[in-house]
């Protein structure tokens, strides 16, 4: 299965740089079926392929947070007030994730994933109608975007940017903003679904807790590798007709995914 981790560390990677978003929505799916094949316990295997696709972004957040850094396109000030809250609801996504079924973890992500390719397909965007709120307002939208995120097994861009910009910031600030609170929400993740995983029967070898590490180190240096070429084909290749292709394939993974779950429940 190195193979197949490999590969999905390219492809992940590369849309990374290319279209904005991270690797989790194809990450998670592939993982679920790889980890059927390979004879996973069924009771853990939705579990392993989120905790590991969130561990995967550690490494390639890191990556995009210091390249859009070089180009003062971070805002600092407004990651820090999202991260606290990011931190907690990320772990607590985490621990309500490890209550949760395969069954039920299919069906959410299916569902989100769903959910992102209608709105790719139709490039919705919020409309910039107001400032950054409060403290409080901060709190609650990180709060929110760390929990969902950790459920899902994602960076948290496909939330953490339609917030900014509904907030009437920059596209290519909340874009650069969301890749460092992608890291907030991995490290947070990562750590919870390693420590919650430990002691959970049916978690194979070569695990840590629910991060199933062969493929977590392949797919994180494809990623890593393959980052960059994404985001010099973003400067050649049409993005409008590559974000259809995209959503396709999301719909295509979401569909599949929803079959699985009424089949587990079956």
């Amino acid at each position: 299965m190195l193979v197949i981790y490999l590969i999905l560390g390219a492809v992940a990677g590369t849309l990374a740089g290319l279209l904005g978003v991270g690797g989790g929505l194809i990450i998670v799916p592939v993982l679920f079926e790889v980890f059927t094949q390979i004879g996973m316990e069924s009771s853990v295997k939705m579990h392993m392929a989120i905790a590991t696709s969130l561990a995967t972004i550690l490494l390639t957040s890191i990556s995009s947070t210091y390249e859009h850094h070089r180009h003062q396109a971070v805002l600092w000030p407004v990651f820090w007030r999202l991260t606290p809250a990011i931190l907690t609801g990320a772990v607590l996504g985490a621990v309500i994730v490890d209550y949760l079924t395969t069954s039920v973890l299919t069906v959410c992500f299916a569902a989100f994933e769903l959910f992102v390719a209608y709105q790719m397909w139709f490039s919705i965007k919020p409309k910039t109608s107001r400032t950054l709120p409060g403290l409080s307002g901060m709190l609650s939208a990180g709060g929110v975007i760390g929990c969902i995120s950790s459920m899902i097994g994602i960076g948290g861009g496909t939330l953490t940017v339609p917030f900014l910009l509904w907030c009437n910031q920059g596209i290519r600030k909340a874009v650069a903003t969301s890749a460092a609170c992608g890291f907030s929400i991995a490290l947070a993740s990562a750590l919870a679904y390693g420590f919650l995983g430990n002691n959970e029967s049916g978690v194979p070898e070569q695990s840590a807790g629910y991060i199933y590490l062969p493929a977590f180190i392949s797919i994180s240096i494809m990623s890593l590798l393959f980052a960059p070429f994404g985001a010099k084909l973003a400067h050649k290749l049409p993005i409008v007709m590559l974000k259809k292709i995209f959503a396709v394939l999301l719909l295509l993974l979401g569909l599949r995914m929803m079959m699985l779950a009424i089949l587990i429940y079956i």
